[in-house]
């Protein structure tokens, strides 16, 4: 009885593990980023492209993740997908700014 509960305690403290973990920059992306990135919608800058990043490259990295949690412009805090952790938001904009470098 001991083993079962055991195991089953190792089963359900890998699913909290796994669940708390933050997803790639590229997930992140592809499920909420590129709804508007991929394009240029409401003047997003365009994923990969150099010319509509350029001028907030320059703001910094912690600038731009900053404003990608708080939102900015058109776009809204954490681009509309409340349930991405702060960890996700920076890993989206880390993903999107080796495009561009």
């Amino acid at each position: 009885m001991r083993t079962i509960v055991a195991g089953a305690l190792a089963l359900a403290l890998l699913g909290v593990a796994s669940a708390a973990a933050a997803r790639s920059g590229e997930e992140v992306y592809g499920t909420t980023c590129a709804a508007c990135h991929a394009t240029g919608v409401a003047g997003a800058p365009r994923y990969g492209n150099k010319a509509d990043w350029a001028a907030r490259v320059k703001l910094g990295k912690d600038a731009l993740r900053a404003s990608a949690i708080k939102g900015k412009g058109a776009m809204p805090p954490r681009g509309g997908n409340d349930k991405l952790s702060e960890s996700e938001v920076r890993n989206a904009v880390d993903h999107m700014l080796k495009a561009v470098r």
